[in-house]
Order: structure tokens, then sequence, then C-alpha cells
């Protein structure tokens, strides 16, 4: 098991926080130059699954519960969602962010970094639901690792061969 490994577990402990302050890069300097909401949120995902994959999913599941990351996906939906119903109320078209502030450029990169933010938050959400997801299907498909009480590395019973007669 991956949890008994130490210099694993010290790495990754060192990468994490580097992987999430790279995708922080990537998500505040998407407007400027390559990268942006998706990029980051697949970022972010990664720190996130490298983490369940060296300490285990159970306390992965322990500091981003399935509940949050499915709460994070739609939130990020509704931001992006909002930012074109915002710009509506304020007399625009929907997504149209010359209506968010005074000068044309300031609107631009108001709009941009919201919805990028929005984008973000739900690629981020949807990463983790999915690898939570196969996650419990591949726990429970598994016939080493079916049943309660049992070691999760125990190994697997033999299997049974009818010969053909």
């Amino acid at each position: 098991m991956m949890i008994e490994k130490v210099l694993l577990r010290v790495i990754a402990k060192l990468l994490i926080p580097l992987i999430l302050l790279f995708g922080l890069y990537v998500q505040f300097h998407g407007d400027f130059g390559p990268g942006g909401g998706f990029q980051a949120g697949v970022i972010f995902a990664v720190a996130f699954i490298l983490y369940a994959l060296v300490f285990g999913i159970d306390m992965a599941r322990g500091v981003i519960s399935a509940g949050f990351s499915r709460a994070l996906l739609a939130s990020g939906v509704l931001v992006y969602g909002g930012t074109g119903v915002v710009t509506m109320l304020l007399g625009g078209e929907y997504l149209s962010y010359n209506v968010l502030a005074e000068t044309v450029h300031g609107a631009q990169h108001i709009g941009i970094f919201v919805v990028e933010l929005g984008v973000g938050m739900t690629v981020a959400g949807a990463m983790i639901t999915i690898f939570y997801t196969f996650s419990g299907h591949a726990r429970n498909a598994l016939p080493f690792r079916r049943g309660k009480g049992k070691h999760i590395d125990a190994p697997a019973p033999p299997l049974k061969i009818e010969e053909d007669r």
C-alpha cells in the first residue's frame, strides 16, 4: 500500500503545494498568456488526485468530499452563467462584458477573469468527481477489495479453473 512509502509521501507533500501554486498562476495569468480556467482546473485536480493516489482515497474524501466536488462543479457553472445574466441585467447582451466597468479594457478584464474562474471551478470539480466515480467502481470491481474487514492488499483468492471434459 502506498501509504507506507515514506519517501513517496514526502515527495508528494512537497509537490502538491507547488502544483496548486502553478494552478493559481495559470488561472490568474490566463487572460494575459497561455492558460486559463480549463488548464488551471485540470492542474488543481491533478494535485488532488496525486494526494488520493499516495495517501488513499479515503483520506482524500476526508479532504474534499464527493458532495463538495459536485458543489464546486455546479457553482462554477453558476458563476459562468451568472456573469452572462449580470451583463444582461446591466443592459448588455449575454456575456457582453462592456457593461461591467467604465472602460472597455477594464470590463473585458473583469468579465474574462470571472468567466475563467467559473470554468476552472467546473473543470476541477468535474475531474475530481470523475476520479471519485472511477475509484469507487474500481474498489468494488476488484475481487481482493470486496467485503469489509479484508486488508486492501490481501491476495486475490485462487481462480477456479474448470477443465473441459
